[in-house]
């Protein structure tokens, strides 16, 4: 059978397929983990941003491959969960703008859909990391020009696309240092590899079967981390709107790059948004104006130092509610909170520091951009600031920032320890920039560890490690391991603490008893007579004692 193109019908039936075959490998994903830890998500995060943009696609009445598209890319974007779930809704908004006015699509206008699909996703990660789902998307994407210049059957071009997109994932350890320590290929490439497969099925009628995980030897997953701090080179933190028609946002980009870093130019077809951290935040204004009319436009010196003080919680939660019930009948607050936390006993302390939404979520559930866009609109306020608490999570809390016309900062916190520790350095009487100094100062300074258990045999810097084994995890690596879980909780906690510790502090989980958490805590306190010792009940699953060391 030969398919010399592809109409919206069709694509449609491609999308779905993909999704669903991404679906039924979700928990491979989810298992090929570089820490043999409870808590692998990157198939789960993939497969609901892919049904998200399914529902949306399904939910269509329209046949138009311009359409489809649109639906795809909205779809996902919202419905983008974790890093992973984010960069893949970046490449489908690049398929998307591609195949805009096409009525079909051939294998060239497929390959460009994919290159541009590429090329949207990179340019939406700060700092793109080679050997990750970037580097499979754009490999395959340009093996797909090459291919299709000789190859009019789309079945076929497909076909040699996954056979370059699985070469360029068995490249990956090459490309990354870390991953090839542990001897494994990146994930989120394994998933994008999926959905390819799946779209393929749609136009053979032969759904791949579902693979076995033991077929998949070192497919494992492995997040990478981006760090954003350092000192201030530019000094005003520039932030306008453009109302533009049809603006080229990419010769816009270019045209300001050079002014600053930060950088951050997103749109559609009639607005476009700008943040640049710059010097000369006149000259960065100048070239929009070229484009069209500005709005909402915000400048502020981010050098300006200031005194930090401890948060002190200034309203009732009666009136918070009341707050939230009448919100357009009274002034609204200078600043908001929204973070990310699970377990009972955490979303009450973040509750007790005036946080205005938690979303439930972390490790083993990343919230979508859609559940930050929906806390966002719920919170009157000038500023609201979002902490993650989860490095795996940054991308999507910042996409809700730009698709929010609110001001949003978000707080790069990777753990509930940070979280916390940022929300006790906040002034009330700061400006939004300051606060953000201040925040980001905070959570450089706490240790994190976390005490979990393995899910499967494996080994890890000269550690071997059974299933069932409790561990410890610290600055991202596994720092102790052993059967007992007080054990491997001092053995942690020692190797955090230095001459310059002051206070350790004991979120223990859902699976500990009260009584445990106590003997616990004995031990910690007459081991470390010049360190405060606090406990305090976290409910988190998965996790038996989260640590935080100032």
């Amino acid at each position: 059978m030969k398919v010399e193109y592809i109409d919206g019908h069709m694509l449609k039936k491609m999308i779905l397929s993909g999704a669903q075959y991404l679906e039924a490998n979700k928990e491979i994903v989810n298992a090929l983990n570089v820490f043999p830890v409870p808590d692998g998500d990157t198939g789960t995060n993939m497969s609901l941003t892919m049904q998200s943009a399914a529902k949306e696609v399904k939910g269509s009445k329209s046949d138009l491959i311009e359409d489809i598209g649109s639906s795809i890319a909205n779809g996902s974007l919202m419905g983008a969960r974790g890093n992973s779930g984010v960069i893949l809704s970046q490449l489908f908004r690049g398929f998307s703008k591609a195949v805009k006015g096409k009525t079909t699509i051939n294998t060239m206008d497929l390959a460009e859909a994919l290159k541009s699909g590429a090329d949207t996703a990179y340019k939406a990660v700060m700092k793109p990391i080679e050997g990750t789902i970037l580097t499979v998307a754009r490999e395959s994407a340009e093996a797909a020009l090459i291919i299709a210049e000789r190859e009019a059957d789309v079945i076929t071009f497909i076909e040699k696309v996954i056979e370059y997109a699985e070469k360029s994932l068995s490249r990956t350890p090459e490309l990354l240092k870390v991953l090839k320590e542990a001897n494994v290929v990146d994930s989120g490439g394994k998933g994008l590899i999926y959905i390819y497969s799946g779209a393929l099925a749609a136009l053979t009628g032969n759904m791949p079967e579902v693979e076995n995980e033991d077929i998949i030897e070192n497919d494992y997953v492995h997040t990478i981390e981006e760090s954003n701090e350092g000192e201030i080179e530019f000094g005003y933190c520039t932030e306008f709107i453009i109302n533009s028609k049809n603006a080229n946002i990419n010769k816009f980009r270019k045209s300001i790059e050079t002014y600053g870093d930060s950088m951050l130019v997103v749109g559609n077809d009639n607005v476009v948004k700008v943040h640049i951290h710059t010097n000369h935040p006149g000259e960065v204004i100048e070239h929009a104006l070229k484009l069209g009319a500005l709005n909402d436009i915000k400048i502020d010196n981010m050098r300006l130092q200031h005194r930090y003080e401890v948060f002190h919680k200034s309203e009732s939660e009666e009136y918070n509610e009341l707050v939230s019930e009448t919100s357009g009948n009274i002034e609204m607050k200078q600043y908001g909170f929204i973070t990310v936390t699970i377990g009972e006993g955490l979303t009450e302390i973040f509750k007790d520091f005036n946080v205005d939404h938690v979303i439930e979520g972390g490790q083993t559930m990343n919230p979508s951009t859609e559940d930050f866009v929906k806390a966002i609109d719920n919170i009157d306020a000038e500023t609201i600031i979002i902490l993650p608490n989860n490095s795996n999570i940054f991308m999507a809390a910042n996409q809700a920032k730009d698709i929010s016309s609110k001001n949003i900062i978000v707080i790069s916190s990777k753990t509930v320890p940070q979280g916390l520790s940022a929300l006790l350095s906040f002034n009330g009487e700061a400006s939004p920039e300051e606060n953000e100094e201040a925040m980001m100062e905070a959570i450089s300074v706490v240790k994190t560890g976390q005490v979990t258990y393995a899910v499967r045999d494996t080994s890890y810097n000269d550690l071997n490690i059974n299933e069932g084994d409790i561990l410890g995890i610290s600055d991202g690596e596994i720092k102790a391991t052993g059967k007992n879980i007080d054990k491997v909780s001092a053995e942690l906690i020692d190797n955090m603490v230095n001459d310059e510790s002051e206070i350790i502090t004991i979120f223990y989980g859902s699976d500990v008893e009260k009584e445990k958490a106590d003997e616990l805590l004995h031990i910690l306190t007459d081991k470390y007579e010049d360190i405060d010792v606090e406990m305090y009940y976290g409910g988190q699953p998965l996790y038996y004692y989260i640590f935080s060391v100032e």
